[in-house]
């Protein structure tokens, strides 16, 4: 399967709502009176199938078509078809072909707000009514689980969203699901050219559910009770001024299905608004920098520890220096996920 990502000023390593709890100042004191949560960093990869709520536009087709027509631009999400919710590429199709080269309508989400535009399909020469649009509604990819949560058996991935490959867009999640997979082989990363990380996913089974595609992550709930994962032992979180420059490690999955600690320097504790990149990264161990040359797609969501604490996850890979990539706070990932820092 394929990594996601979408190629920025660095490059997004994985596949990728924010509702914290309390406010900043209200979780800081309460987390100072009741003590810091302690979350399981996991470090290993899993498959991820995420279903959009509607189908998104990634594409108009060539010359005059009912979707220029229409005003439908590429980025848009078209959520019904005269009135009707759509479920997948083919559930709009079938709309399409009930409804003829009749006028309709569609409701469609362009950024914060929501449109209702009319569209006049046309019948091509093979007896199909288009719109003149290339739409996506799900997609498929590897990532790392960064932590669960004992408390509420909920997990974090990939540190940011998931976005379209094409649009660089959100996937507004309609739901999905998680499942267990295996490293098969590595692409060595290089400068000008990102690894990635290829594996088999094991789809006899789903292992959790999701409930929330972020700009900080992927949240979802673990299924079953007991597991490699759940047993795995707890540690404290570090809230940000606790993080420093110089050692730390990550946890990652790089081949034989085992989680393995590696040696990395945290180079730099940004203090600005960006949700993701927060730590700048660079891998120093010679077996990870040996089997992988840094930091690889799908590698997004490794945890990042420091001085036994949980500090955040590794985030983007930098396109010209594969040993260096960005990290995101702990923090910013259980805000989006909504659980708070306190036990």
């Amino acid at each position: 399967m394929h990594s996601l990502s979408s190629r920025i000023a660095a490059v997004c390593l994985g596949l990728l709502v924010t509702c914290a709890a309390l406010a900043p100042g209200v979780r800081a004191a309460s987390a100072e009176k009741q003590g810091v949560r302690s979350l399981v960093p996991v470090g290993h990869t899993v498959g991820v199938k995420l279903f959009a709520d509607g189908v998104l536009v990634v594409g108009l087709s060539d010359g005059e078509t009912p979707a220029k027509a229409s005003g439908l631009r590429e980025g848009d999400i078209v959520l019904r078809f005269n009135g009707t919710d759509i479920d997948s590429t083919e559930h709009l199709q079938h709309l399409l072909a009930e409804n003829g080269e009749a006028q309709a309508t569609m409701s469609v989400k362009r950024g914060a707000k929501t449109l209702t535009l009319p569209v006049t399909p046309t019948e091509g020469e093979d007896g199909v009514c288009r719109l003149g649009a290339w739409i996506r509604d799900s997609m498929a990819g590897i990532g790392t689980m960064t932590f669960y949560d004992p408390q509420s058996g909920a997990f974090g991935a990939l540190g940011h969203g998931v976005t379209d490959v094409d649009t660089g867009r959100l996937i507004p999640l309609e739901h999905g699901s998680i499942m267990d997979a295996t490293v098969k082989a590595v692409k060595r990363g290089e400068s000008g050219s990102p690894g990635e990380l290829r594996g088999d996913f094991d789809l006899t089974r789903d292992s959790g559910s999701l409930y929330a595609n972020t700009d900080c992550g992927l949240f979802g709930t673990i299924e079953g009770e007991s597991n490699a994962i759940t047993d795995q032992k707890a540690v404290p979180i570090a809230k940000r001024d606790e993080i420093t420059t110089g050692p730390a490690t990550i946890l990652a999955n790089c081949d034989d299905g085992e989680v393995r600690e590696y040696a990395v320097e945290i180079e730099r504790v940004y203090s600005g608004s960006s949700p993701t990149r927060n730590l700048l990264v660079r891998v120093t161990d010679p077996a990870l920098l040996e089997r992988t040359g840094g930091i690889v797609q799908g590698m997004s969501g490794s945890p990042i520890l420091q001085n036994g604490k949980l500090v955040g996850a590794v985030t983007h890979v930098l396109v010209n220096d594969a040993r260096r990539g960005y990290g995101i706070f702990i923090e910013n990932m259980l805000d989006a996920a909504g659980i708070t820092m306190a036990e």
